[in-house]
């Protein structure tokens, strides 16, 4: 499960990360409705919660817009709540409307709710195409510009968790554990080789992968 949380309030985006993450989910943020697009445009989301009143572009306005490229259910976060906004919400493609203050455990059954009603989570892709690479998650294999590239199992599985996690900042100790397991035994280093020779096997596509200083690494593109 995937989440766009959209608010201009660091404290409210905070709560709602906190309980997304407990609950096994991961969570992107925006603080207005012209960065929510941008995000939805980049990346694929389970679902977004959207804040109405905001800076920049305002709720309402930002679901018009994501709404004529991409069917990802939204819930609506107001401190209003007229049964005008609620219809207005509805009318322009929401797809549920919370009330603000609300109860976290609340707006967690509600995106449980439109998830399972939308058909469940997205599943990932089964091939993946940036410019000129190609990579098959089933049939585990990557092409660059149209010539199969060798890579080890581990760059394998390190460049499909950069993938499906695209657009979200990855630290080593996370590559770690999802990657080669909470078991594991090394370091930060050994994220970094592979990341090298990972780079070196997707040659001018490297790029893609963007080192984040301090941090980790992210994939985008």
């Amino acid at each position: 499960m995937k989440v766009l949380i959209v608010d201009d309030e660091e404290m409210i985006r905070d709560v709602l990360r906190e309980y997304i993450e407990f609950e096994g989910g991961e969570t992107d943020e925006a603080q207005d409705g012209m960065e929510a697009v941008k995000k939805c445009r980049e990346n694929r989301y389970d679902v977004i919660l959207m804040d109405i009143m905001m800076p920049k572009l305002d709720g309402f306005s930002a679901v018009k817009e994501i709404r004529k490229f991409s069917d990802t259910p939204v819930i609506m976060l107001s401190a209003r709540g007229e049964e005008y906004d609620k219809l207005f919400g509805f009318e322009i493609g929401s797809d549920d409307y919370v009330t603000k203050p609300f109860s976290p455990k609340e707006v967690m059954a509600r995106i449980h709710a439109v998830i399972k009603r939308a058909g469940g989570e997205k599943k990932p892709h089964d091939v993946y195409e940036f410019e000129g690479l190609k990579i098959d998650m089933v049939g585990r294999n990557v092409y660059v510009d149209g010539e199969r590239a060798e890579l080890t199992p581990k760059e394998y599985e390190l460049l499909f968790y950069f993938v499906e996690n695209e657009g979200v900042a990855l630290t080593r100790e996370r590559l770690l554990n999802q990657v080669w397991g909470y078991d594991f035994y090394g370091d930060d280093r050994t994220v970094d080789t592979h990341v090298k020779m990972l780079r070196g096997n997707l040659k001018e596509y490297r790029k893609f992968i963007v080192t984040l200083r301090g941090l980790g690494y992210k994939f985008e593109t």
